[in-house]
């Protein structure tokens, strides 16, 4: 019987194409659009997460994301390292500033100086030695900006890739590419440098206030939420885990922005659009076969297993659709994997919600389906 239910399906090719289809836009709307999402969100922590040495991240008490540049005292390093259960405590120092590449364009950047010594909260994936830092002027580029927003211009007009030898201005001051590294895009797309801390202070604009992080790392076997608490005792500033901190920038941006309500717009139109379709066309299918499951009953086939066959029929529509659906989402992930303006991240809760969605889809188309066939006579097949 089930073999028969799946012929009345493939039989019948426009509606089943439609219903389809619309499972499969459906699901595309449901994978895509939280992915983008979710990679979005993602970069908001970003620079937290390549800057993986650290396990805490001491800042101002006002700092909402990484790239709110709020400057603390340089004594409070001192401090920090007097306290029981440090490892090591380092300074950063990050601001915005700009640019003047060779050719004379300018350009805003997230310029990222790190302890002049240890080297520590450098990017992990270079082109060159990070001992390259230590030269005269020396910053390191993020290559893919490089090649795009921080594109030098030629004598003739024209533009092309920055190059080791380049040498740019920043805030009037002299400053070489000795290297470059690979970096994930942060949620505001500014082109990132990395310097020595104490040549990005020359860089940027005159401070009171001389650091912007302290990077710590505790000693092995010291409990992290004790030692953040000493820390927060000694220097009244704010002190986080770096996955506290991580939870901290998706926190600010989901809340400020209405990101995640035009994504979810967006995901519930697709639902609603694929549920109308797919009900509408599945309940028109099963109307216009009701002949052949009267004859099925009039040969003596129960109501309950052509029930089965309608749960049928509508499991394969929403399954071919959903894996089409996947299978597109999936494939624009790939495509998106080297593109650094388009977020994409493609999840296992992702995978979970989709599909649930669409068997909500389908149990609907399902349940009217079969209120009609609850509802059939036998003799519905001998009148005219």
């Amino acid at each position: 019987m089930f073999l028969t239910a799946l012929q009345m399906l493939f039989g019948d090719k426009i509606k089943y194409i439609t219903m389809v289809s619309a499972v499969c836009f459906s699901t595309i709307i449901m994978t895509q659009q939280p992915s983008i999402l979710s990679g979005l969100l993602s970069r908001t922590y970003s620079f937290v997460k390549d800057t993986g040495a650290p396990n805490i991240w001491v800042m101002d008490p006002g700092v909402n994301f990484v790239e709110e540049n709020k400057h603390i005292r340089t004594i409070n390093l001192n401090k920090i390292k007097g306290l029981e259960g440090i490892e090591w405590a380092v300074p950063m120092y990050k601001s915005m500033t700009i640019a003047k590449l060779p050719g004379g364009k300018t350009v805003g950047v997230d310029l990222t100086g790190i302890d002049d010594f240890t080297l520590i909260g450098a990017p992990s994936s270079t082109t060159s030695p990070l001992s390259n830092l230590k030269k005269t002027d020396a910053i390191f580029v993020e290559i893919s900006a490089s090649k795009k927003r921080l594109r030098a211009q030629n004598g003739d007009g024209g533009e092309r890739a920055l190059k080791i030898g380049d040498v740019l201005e920043i805030n009037d001051k002299r400053a070489v590419v000795e290297g470059f590294f690979k970096g994930t895009p942060n949620f505001i797309l500014q082109p990132q440098i990395f310097t020595l801390s104490s040549r990005a202070h020359t860089y940027a604009p005159p401070k009171r206030k001389g650091i912007t992080y302290i990077l710590v790392k505790t000693k092995p076997n010291y409990n992290e939420d004790s030692v953040i608490q000493s820390i927060k005792k000694k220097t009244e500033l704010s002190a986080l885990s770096t996955e506290d901190f991580k939870k901290l920038n998706v926190t600010y941006w989901k809340d400020n922005t209405g990101i995640p309500i035009n994504f979810g717009i967006s995901v519930i139109l697709g639902f609603l659009v694929g549920f109308a379709v797919v009900a509408q066309t599945f309940y028109n299918f099963i109307h216009e076969n009701e002949k052949y499951f009267s004859v099925l009953l009039a040969m003596g086939l129960r109501t309950k297993t052509l029930i089965k066959m309608v749960i049928t029929q509508a499991l394969t529509v929403g399954l071919i659709g959903y894996g089409l659906g996947v299978g597109v989402t999936v494939i624009f992930g790939l495509l998106m994997m080297n593109n650094t303006v388009l977020a994409f991240k493609f999840t296992p809760f992702i995978l979970i919600c989709s599909l649930f969605g669409v068997l909500t889809i389908i149990s609907a188309a399902a349940f009217l389906g079969i209120r009609r066939i609850i509802n059939l006579e036998p003799s519905t097949v001998f009148r005219s």
